[in-house]
């Protein structure tokens, strides 16, 4: 009796194991390297609660901001390796990575706007780009924002010249150490983590950021001088381990896709404004001078760093620059009709009639 008794038991604590499993839920890891109160910071706080409320908890998001579990190097291969399922990285990590087209993104002034940008990261040549890395492992799911890029040191930046000779941190990039010593520079590859002590001891003399970059990790405080130059673009791009991502049970991936998309759209919504809330502070703050590139400064840093652009073109591809080219003249003529008067579109148009026969 006591013989059956263990073994009904038994059999009924077996049954249960994969009851006890399929009610565990599903965990992902999502590791950044910026505040929590950034533009990124702040989507990935909303993705997390937009999934577990939209599975009932069968999704679990982890995010840990601050490069709490891993730094910009290692983040990658932790990704790989399945350590953390869900990642956005900057989009200038993805060259060591091997995929040297994403390196579009450093070409310096090669978006003149938002509307160019968005275009080519959702549109052909960002799911081309997402294709890339499928053979790495990895799968994209959105590109985030966090704004054109200015300059920072503890010299002024108005000239080229100002340039020369001070070492100016970078992400590790091909694009932007060429950028760098374009201007003169001397380029010095770091982890963001590390970029705070490194001006506060002068290790190095000035980095490029979004302000919100800036602001949030404090560097205006040991910074002297910000020039709003618009200069480069900095993103990122949500990834996903790719076989994390394709064990997701079929009715799951959806609702985290959705989430993904709505987050997407968010992120986008808040970054100029975490932008422009950021330079305001900095400028209360009182501790670093502002200046603003005029006209004139502007081109002469085109002037300078275009170059850049032809470098690279056999490593990032030709096709893929001339579609950003293409896609910008789009939206300049898009943005001059619009200005153009109703009146004046009227009389085109009845200029562009054909006369009747007599």
């Amino acid at each position: 009796m006591i013989l059956k008794r263990a073994l009904i038991l038994f059999t009924l604590a077996w049954l249960a194991v994969p009851f006890a499993q399929a009610a565990d839920p599903i965990v992902i890891k999502f590791s950044h390297v910026v505040a929590p109160n950034t533009p990124k910071g702040k989507a990935a706080d909303y993705f997390k609660n937009l999934v577990e409320e939209r599975t009932g908890g069968r999704v679990k998001v982890e995010v840990y901001p601050n490069s709490q579990l891993y730094k910009d190097r290692e983040e990658m291969e932790a990704l790989q390796l399945g350590a953390v399922q869900m990642l956005a990285p900057s989009l200038s990590k993805f060259g060591p990575l091997g995929v040297r087209s994403f390196e579009l993104f450093d070409l310096p002034y090669i978006f003149p706007n938002k509307e160019t940008l968005y275009r080519v990261m959702d549109g052909d040549i960002g799911k081309q780009l997402f294709g890339m890395l499928e053979s790495k492992g990895i799968k994209g799911l959105a590109f985030w924002d966090n704004g054109f890029k200015q300059m920072s040191a503890n010299r002024p930046l108005r000239k080229v010249g100002d340039f020369q000779g001070l070492k100016m941190r970078i992400q590790s990039s091909k694009v932007l150490d060429a950028q760098m010593k374009a201007l003169g520079a001397l380029p010095q590859v770091m982890a963001f983590s590390e970029v705070y002590t490194a001006l506060q001891q002068g290790v190095v003399d000035g980095t490029e950021n979004p302000v919100s970059n800036l602001y949030t990790q404090k560097m205006h405080e040991v910074q002297k001088h910000l020039t709003i130059s618009d200069h480069g673009y900095l993103g990122y791009a949500v990834i996903v381990n790719k076989k994390f991502w394709d064990d997701l049970p079929a009715d799951l991936r959806p609702v985290v896709e959705k989430a993904m998309a709505d987050a997407t759209r968010y992120e986008r919504e808040i970054a100029q404004k975490e932008n422009d809330d950021a330079l305001e502070a900095v400028r209360k703050a009182g501790k670093t001078e502002i200046y603003v590139l005029p006209l004139e400064g502007r081109l002469e840093w085109h002037k300078v760093l275009l170059p850049v652009h032809k470098q690279f073109e056999d490593v990032i591809g030709k096709d893929l620059i001339q579609g950003v080219y293409g896609i910008a003249a789009e939206v300049e003529k898009e943005r001059l009709a619009a200005t153009v008067k109703p009146r004046d579109k009227a009389k085109a148009k009845a200029k562009a009639k054909p006369a009747k026969a007599q």
